[in-house]
């Protein structure tokens, strides 16, 4: 099947149908990643996204900012997907890694490494040595929106590369951990159009939810866990501790077949 980079026709980066058609093109992550980073689909987000590279924060004025979307981040044949909110501003939108260069990032890396899924507990840019085991970081939006908070419809903008992805790691998939209540909206649309059959009506997002979405022709069964989102607002207040990430993570590596650190 023909993708985004071989000279087919198709909408440019610029236009808002640009994920809907390729992102069902890609036939591998490395084309699907490629062409999330070309995207320019939504105005607001490129703009946002630009102006923080170009403008940068104080701390880190020495850094050449990525400014583009973030793809996900993880070995293709992950049983496990991580699917955040969206890049942080000063965060992935610098360092062009899913999560990795902000206090969020650290959270959620150490709470992996806790569990044996990555292969240290700090990420600081790609290329410090930090590998993932069986997950694969993602998120429903993949450019830094402004207040980390994106709108609807860029988050719908953005869906079809979130449904290219799991479908993409389909072989392997048998857990993915929703992060906040915006990852879990996000994520079961995406899911069902990723070949997933999701319940009727559409099951609450709570730390500790677990919804199994049964095996059908082309899938196998996948068992979907929400957490908290490792915000500075969540971790700071205690609403999410490191012990409570810790354990969504280990049980999300048990349903998936993983061994991992007791």
């Amino acid at each position: 099947m023909a993708g985004p980079e071989d000279g087919v026709q198709g909408p440019a980066p610029d236009e808002p149908a640009f994920a809907a058609h390729h992102a069902a093109r890609c036939t591998g992550l490395d084309e699907l990643d490629s062409a999330v980073s070309r995207c320019r689909a939504c105005p607001r987000l490129v703009a946002w996204r630009e102006e923080v590279a170009r403008v940068k924060r104080a701390a880190f004025r020495d850094w050449e900012y990525w400014g583009r979307p973030v793809a996900g981040f993880g070995p293709p044949d992950a049983a496990i997907a991580v699917v955040g909110l969206a890049p942080a501003a000063h965060g992935a939108n610098r360092t062009g890694r899913m999560f990795t260069g902000d206090a969020t990032g650290d959270f959620l890396f150490a709470a992996l490494h806790a569990v044996g899924l990555a292969s240290r507990p700090v990420s600081t840019r790609p290329g410090d040595g930090l590998s993932l085991r069986g997950v694969r970081l993602t998120a429903p939006v993949h450019c830094a929106p402004p207040k980390n908070r994106p709108t609807p419809a860029e988050r719908d903008t953005c869906q079809p590369w979130l449904s290219a992805e799991l479908a993409l790691l389909s072989p392997h998939l048998r857990t993915v951990v929703a992060l906040g209540g915006f990852g879990w909206q996000a994520v079961l649309p995406a899911l069902n159009a990723a070949g997933w059959r999701t319940p009727r009506p559409r099951p609450s997002f709570g730390h500790g939810a677990h919804v199994v979405l049964p095996a059908t022709e082309q899938r196998h069964a996948v068992h979907l866990l929400g957490s908290y989102h490792p915000s500075q607002r969540n971790t700071f207040t205690g609403r999410l501790t490191f012990t409570m990430l810790v354990g969504i993570l280990r049980s999300a590596a048990e349903l998936a077949g993983l061994p991992g650190r007791p």
